[in-house]
C-alpha cells in the first residue's frame, strides 16, 4: 500500500509541475497565479503548497539535483574526487533524455531566462551546492583550498550546461548535442585536472 501511495503522490507532484509549466511557457511566469495552477491541475492550493512551497519552485524543482557534495562523498576508496565527478557527469552526457523530457527541459529553461528573479533563485541553488561541495572538501584540503577548488569546478559544469542548452535551443539535434556535451565534458575535467597551463602547451 505503501508504494501505491508513494506512487499517486509523484503522479500528482509531476501533473502539478506540468500544469505550472505549460500556464508559464504560453503566458511567462508573472503572468499566471498559483490558485491557476490549482485550478487547472485540479487541486486544491493546500495540495499545491504540500508539493511546492513557493511559486519558484514549481519551475526550480529538480534543478539542484546534481549532488556533487554527495557524489564526491560517496566516492570509492582510491577514487580522486574529481575521478567520481569526471564519471557522473560523463555518464549524464551520453544519457538519452525522451523527447517529451528533454522538451520539459528545454521549456524550464527558456522560463528561468525569460524571468529575472527566476534567474536569481536558480543561481541561489547552485551557490547552496558549491558551498556543500566545498565543506566535503574542507576536511581534505583546508577551506580555503576547498573554496576555490569548488567554485572552479561550479562555473565549469554550470558551462557546460549552458552550452548545451544553447545548442538545443539553437536547433542542434540532441544527439549532437550530447555529442558535443561528451567532449566538452572530457575537455572541463583536463582543465580541472592539469590545469590552464598544461592545455596551452599542448
Amino acid at each position: 500500500m505503501t508504494g501505491l501511495r508513494e506512487r499517486k503522490k509523484e503522479q500528482t507532484r509531476q501533473r502539478i509541475a506540468a500544469v505550472a509549466l505549460r500556464l508559464f511557457s504560453e503566458r511567462g511566469f508573472d503572468a499566471v497565479t498559483v490558485n491557476e495552477i490549482a485550478e487547472a491541475a485540479e487541486v486544491a492550493k493546500a495540495t499545491l503548497f504540500a508539493y511546492f512551497p513557493t511559486k519558484e519552485s514549481l519551475v526550480l524543482h529538480g534543478a539542484s539535483d546534481d549532488d556533487l557534495a554527495g557524489i564526491v562523498a560517496r566516492r570509492p576508496a582510491g577514487q580522486t574526487f574529481l575521478e567520481a565527478l569526471r564519471a557522473h557527469h560523463r555518464a549524464l552526457a551520453t544519457a538519452q533524455l525522451p523527447p517529451a523530457d528533454l522538451d520539459a527541459l528545454l521549456a524550464r529553461v527558456r522560463v528561468i531566462q525569460d524571468n529575472p528573479a527566476l534567474q536569481a533563485a536558480a543561481n541561489g541553488l547552485l551557490y547552496q551546492q558549491r558551498q556543500a561541495l566545498a565543506q566535503v572538501l574542507a576536511d581534505e584540503y583546508g577551506s580555503t583550498a576547498a573554496a576555490l577548488m569548488a567554485a572552479q569546478i561550479a562555473a565549469s559544469l554550470l558551462t557546460l550546461q549552458e552550452t548545451y542548452f544553447q545548442r538545443l535551443l539553437g536547433g542542434t539535434s540532441p544527439k549532437d548535442a550530447g555529442r558535443a556535451l561528451a567532449k566538452d565534458v572530457e575537455l572541463a575535467f583536463d582543465l580541472l585536472e592539469h590545469g590552464i597551463n598544461h592545455t596551452e602547451g599542448h
